[in-house]
């Protein structure tokens, strides 16, 4: 497991939250140890679904991604997909979230069979709250990785726009500790 920083060390981003989110209010940097708000969007299917729902099942693995159906984007939720059995067995789930509308993100959650939620934050609400909102109108959501307890703390943040393997590798062993 990383730091307290939540860095990999190794696509050499340290990127500084944007002073102010897309559609969000003021995004602070959400790091380890952060109590992070509850949050309701609406899945791939359009069902509304909370924070707090997703974790009376346990350990919520929030990870944003800049755009569904793109290489990197499909190779990061892939790898998450992939290792699915290995995150039930340690009691979380994985769960995307992205600017991409309903309809684009069950595009892509049919396409790669990905068997998990994944958000859809157009209006940037949450990504701000996270901090990971970038002035980039075609890709305004920053790559980032939170594993978040029960009690909505963050035990651990990855933050790589370029190892997309490093999100869901560094995100299982962190839940593999809360066990």
């Amino acid at each position: 497991m990383s730091g307290a920083n939540g860095q990999d060390g190794q696509d050499g981003q340290d990127e500084q939250s944007e002073p102010r989110a897309q559609g969000g209010r003021r995004g602070q940097r959400v790091e380890v140890g952060s109590v992070v708000e509850d949050f309701t969007l609406p899945d791939e299917q359009g069902r509304p679904t909370s924070l707090s729902g997703l974790l009376a099942e346990g350990p919520v693995v929030l990870f944003f991604y800049p755009a569904a159906l793109t290489p990197g984007c499909t190779a990061e939720a892939c790898h998450f997909r992939d290792l699915a059995a290995e995150f039930t067995a340690a009691g979380a789930r994985p769960v995307g979230i992205s600017s991409d509308e309903v309809a684009r993100q069950q595009e892509f959650a049919e396409k790669h069979s990905l068997g998990f939620p994944l958000l859809s934050d157009p209006e940037g609400v949450v990504r701000g709250r996270f901090g990971v909102a970038r002035g980039l109108a075609v890709l305004p959501t920053k790559r980032a990785t939170f594993v978040i307890d029960a009690q909505r703390r963050v035990v651990e943040v990855v933050r790589s726009e370029f190892r997309m393997s490093a999100h869901a590798d560094r995100a299982l062993a962190a839940v593999r500790a809360l066990a």
